[in-house]
């Protein structure tokens, strides 16, 4: 009985594993968010705009970096917790 679950399961969750992982990695994407910090530093320079926006901007980009980066280290560690 368990060798018929583990056939029959097995690639079952093996799918939804590769669909959680394409999606994380979507939704937090590391990269997109540097490249992100770095447009809000090169606008500020640019005089396109002002200190207030860029502080604000910078400190939610921040933010998101973070929590990008935890999610990808729970990923890697396959350690994905699901809050409601």
């Amino acid at each position: 009985m368990f060798i018929v679950d583990d056939i029959l399961f097995q690639p079952f969750v093996s799918i939804l594993d590769a669909i959680h992982t394409l999606a994380v990695t979507e939704m937090y994407d590391i990269e997109g968010i540097q490249n992100e910090l770095k447009e809000n530093q090169l606008l500020f320079e640019l005089g396109e705009r002002s200190e207030a926006e860029y502080t604000e901007r910078k400190a939610e980009l921040e933010s998101e970096l973070e929590t990008a980066e935890l999610a990808h280290d729970q990923l890697d560690n396959k350690n994905i917790q699901i809050r409601q």
